[in-house]
């Protein structure tokens, strides 16, 4: 398990490529637990109670266990987050180990809160018009498409109370940007401005100075960014408390996969710009040694 040997990493880049190999394992685990309990007998009118026997023995000997490894695996994932934020909170703000597109939809180093309930409605519309003939007939399919009037009331709550919070965050954020421009940063610049007026050679940066007037500032985002990924697992939580045991498995295949593939998709992307951007490289490099060596030597003498 990756409490083993994600622990012993010396960098949270490869804790992340541990914790998402996890995640994939996890995620084949979530489809066959579906999988498993689509194949068993759904409750019918006036001959229940065996059935719902079946099911519940399923729930509790297997989605169950499953879910808290889950849940339990998000957890320790931001403890390891929050551990090495204390040493190095900027790396958090632009980690090298997601791909460019997953950076463009960061919010305060990870995914934005709200995004949760646009994944639940959007899996929730999939799966109700995938089995709208079972609907409409009266039949529970028991997965997303089948959420209970109740449930969509305490998801559009939460979603509200969510939102407030993720706003407060942002507000706190911008606040704590403005700070790179308070008087003891601008004070801080001028003074290394003169310095370097005054001796055109050397290093002239006090490096303990710099250190202890940038230190507040990244304290603060410390602050920023734990209160963002407390809200980011509280959402999670929460939104897992509304739904089934089975609604819970759907909705984190649901997250993994749009959590993988976003990552594949954008190192390839990543891997796939880096080549082109190499390959003109090399033709300019090459269009211009030719040209060189082409003009007479008169010329470029």
């Amino acid at each position: 398990m990756i409490n083993g040997t994600a622990a012993e990493c010396d960098t949270f880049h490869k804790f992340f490529e541990f914790w998402i190999g996890e995640q994939n394992q996890q995620l084949q685990e979530l489809i066959s637990a579906s999988k498993q309990h689509e194949q068993s007998p759904q409750p019918q009118q006036g001959r229940n109670t065996q059935v719902e026997t079946e099911q519940q023995t399923v729930e509790e000997t297997i989605l169950h266990p499953l879910l808290e490894r889950v849940i339990k695996h998000y957890e320790y994932y931001y403890r390891a987050k929050s551990k090495w934020a204390k040493n190095d909170v900027l790396s958090m703000f632009k980690p090298t180990w997601r791909s460019s597109l997953e950076d463009a939809f960061l919010w305060i180093g990870g995914w934005r809160p709200s995004m949760a309930f646009h994944l639940l409605y959007s899996k929730s519309g999939l799966q109700f018009e995938a089995k709208f003939a079972e609907l409409i007939q009266g039949l529970s399919t028991g997965d997303l498409g089948d959420l209970t009037s109740s449930q969509l009331n305490l998801v559009n709550e939460l979603q509200r109370e969510i939102i407030r919070e993720e706003k407060e965050l942002t507000e706190k954020l911008a606040k704590q940007q403005e700070r790179v421009a308070d008087p003891t940063m601008v004070e801080l610049a001028h003074v290394v401005t003169e310095l370097l007026m005054e001796r055109e050679v050397g290093r002239v940066m006090d490096e303990g100075r710099v250190d202890a007037t940038l230190a507040p500032k990244e304290e603060g985002l410390v602050e920023i960014l734990q209160r963002a990924d407390d809200l980011r697992l509280k959402t999670l939580k929460q939104v897992l408390n509304i739904l089934t045991q089975i609604q819970c498995v759907h909705f984190l295949i649901a997250a993994a996969e749009l959590h993988l593939r976003c990552h594949e998709w954008g190192k390839m992307r990543d891997e796939r710009n880096h080549l082109h951007h190499h390959g003109e490289s090399q033709s300019s490099s090459f269009s211009s040694e030719f040209s060189t060596n082409m003009v007479p030597q008169s010329l470029v003498n």
